[in-house]
């Protein structure tokens, strides 16, 4: 028997819960050790230790309560479209649920600390530090884009 995942939307927030766990376990670990992990050079990256008071590339650094709020807001819009919204495809629902993994990832760091942890600095071209809950979040928007230019055709 196949599961018809698009039918029962539990399954993206199943996937979005995991991404969250990935998300903060990885930051409990790299936030309780980070004096052994820091500068630890890995085949593509190194751990770094970064407490990032602001947003992407730390823009609106220091705006904790603005960026809390943006947070909770995106999530609730997330998660309603996700669990209620028709007509969504499998790839936006895909697109859906990386982005809101990745925004409760990191608003659990802003609401709890007041920054979030950014660890992953790669080691082939110079680019901020980041985590998890960023990498999903960009995943979701390749998938948006993807299903963007894949409907222009």
């Amino acid at each position: 028997m196949m599961l018809n995942i698009k039918n029962n939307r539990f399954y993206y927030i199943l996937l979005s819960s995991l991404i969250i766990l990935s998300d903060q376990f990885t930051k409990h670990i790299i936030d309780i050790n980070h004096t052994s992990y820091i500068n630890n050079d890995l085949l593509f990256f190194s751990i770094d230790y970064v407490k990032n008071y602001g947003a992407a590339f730390n823009i609106l650094n220091g705006s904790r309560i603005f960026l809390s709020t943006i947070s909770t807001i995106i999530t609730l819009f997330l998660i309603y479209f996700i669990l209620y919204k028709k007509n969504l495809n499998n790839l936006d629902l895909f697109s859906y649920t990386f982005i809101l993994g990745g925004t409760i990832g990191n608003g659990i760091d802003r609401i709890t600390k007041g920054y979030v942890i950014d660890f992953i600095n790669l080691n082939f071209i110079d680019f901020p530090v980041f985590n998890i809950a960023d990498i999903s979040i960009n995943i979701g928007f390749i998938f948006i884009i993807y299903g963007l230019i894949k409907n222009k055709r």
